[in-house]
């Protein structure tokens, strides 16, 4: 069912006093901050206390991945198709239910068919969600929104991790999880206060989709729009293959990190947390900082890559000198995961932004679930790429290679970045590419 305009907020109102995308936000960090507090306690359980091997840390990473590729562009296609709002709710309700199974799991088997199902009702609320700031925020501000709700995500990044840890040590595993679950319930309760209705019109993209005298388009035709639309856009499409790229080696990065540490002499399971919680800061700096800095996107998600390459090669490394001492080796790593999180924040919020920016809300589901899918390939690949890696030759040279293939990729960005330019002013000559530097 498709969705009417009705009056609502002024289009040039401020964001603190925009109810609806107060609420929304204040859904999405309970839901995130619930996401980080079983994350880490997942991973504590699986890679510390059942000591899994690289191949069966890949697999709870696959397992949290493979919905999102295979379900993106359809539930995309649904959140275009359905109410917003309604589909969040009942997405945070069904999360919540199957979050509290982790609490009885005895085995992997069990915790791969909760994250499976629970990656399902992730890949429904993501589209949704997105598609949604695009009825209630004008254009004008569509910037700043994205960029808001991009620093909730890292914010999350480093209260939940120091939560996680704090409630590990005096509750146990099985409350984080129980906590977890409770924070989809807050949201859905949040969510209900989201109005269901358009609140602003799509000015930018006024009279796209209209189907009077047309026929009506196939299911498969509306699925493949969001490729379409990307591809017709190439700082879209460039931006996207960047994103790819970070994505793939990041998740051989994280996916892997427990089996590095755990190379350290008396690493502390604390450690983990904390790295997390610092490569949040870093993100969330970067959310801060990057719509001050006035380069073109290209050039900020080149420098965002290659920096992220550098510094995970360089934690690898001092990952070797245990005789440095427990101070080095933590300030080390800790910066290092820091200057990653501001890598991956110039990374992904300019194209993030530009994706909002330049996309109908006519298709914003169809073109973020697209997106979706195609990164779960590299989300997927990057934990199987990291198993195998790790697996013949060991974590640090592991860390090693991705990072150097990060750094080659950025520069490629850099050197090509004024022909990319070239291409995409052809292809919409009608709009100022400038205005697009976030």
């Amino acid at each position: 069912m498709s969705v009417s305009l009705e009056p609502g907020p002024s289009p040039s109102i401020p964001l603190s006093r925009n109810r609806p995308y107060v609420l929304l936000m204040a859904a999405q960090l309970v839901s995130n901050l619930g996401d980080w507090l079983h994350i880490l306690a997942l991973l504590t359980l699986v890679g510390f206390k059942w000591n899994a091997t690289p191949w069966q840390i890949t697999a709870v990473s696959l397992c949290m991945a493979l919905p999102m590729l295979l379900g993106g562009p359809i539930a995309g296609y649904i959140s275009d198709k359905f109410n917003r709002k309604h589909l969040m709710i009942s997405s945070d309700i069904v999360r919540a239910v199957v979050v509290t199974g982790l609490i009885f799991v005895e085995s992997l088997w069990q915790v791969y068919v909760i994250l499976i199902f629970k990656g399902l009702m992730d890949v429904l609320f993501s589209p949704a969600k997105n598609g949604k700031i695009k009825e209630i925020i004008a254009t004008e501000d569509m910037g700043r929104a994205v960029a808001f709700s991009s620093s909730i995500e890292q914010i999350t990044k480093i209260v939940g991790p120091a939560l996680g840890g704090l409630l590990v040590a005096l509750v146990g595993l099985k409350y984080c999880f129980l906590i977890d679950a409770g924070s989809f319930l807050l949201s859905a309760v949040i969510l209900l206060g989201v109005p269901g209705h358009r609140m602003v019109s799509d000015e930018q993209f006024e009279g796209q989709g209209s189907d009077s005298g047309q026929k009506k388009p196939s299911f498969w035709q509306e699925l493949s729009a969001g490729v379409t639309h990307i591809v017709g856009m190439p700082l879209l499409l460039c931006g996207l293959v960047v994103l790819m790229a970070v994505l793939l080696v990041l998740q051989i990065a994280d996916s892997q990190t427990v089996t590095l540490f755990r190379n350290i002499p008396g690493v502390s399971e604390n450690l983990l947390g904390w790295c997390i919680g610092a490569s949040g800061l870093g993100t969330l700096l970067a959310a801060l900082l990057v719509g001050r800095v006035k380069w073109q996107p290209l050039v900020k998600m080149g420098v965002g890559a290659a920096l992220m390459g550098f510094v995970f090669a360089v934690a690898a490394i001092v990952t070797l000198w245990s005789e440095a001492g427990e101070v080095f080796i933590f300030t080390t790593l800790f910066t290092s995961f820091f200057l990653a999180g501001f890598g991956v924040g110039f990374a992904f919020i300019p194209f993030q932004t530009l994706l909002q920016l330049r996309t109908p809300s006519t298709l914003t589901g169809r073109v973020f679930g697209t997106v979706n899918s195609l990164t779960s390939v590299a989300v997927i690949m990057g934990p199987v790429f990291g198993g195998a890696l790790v697996t013949a030759y060991g974590p640090v040279p592991a860390f090693i290679v991705s990072g150097s293939l990060m750094v080659t990729m950025g520069l490629i960005v850099l050197l090509l970045r004024k022909w990319i330019q070239r291409q995409d002013q052809q292809v919409m000559p009608a709009m100022d590419v400038a205005k697009y530097v976030t």
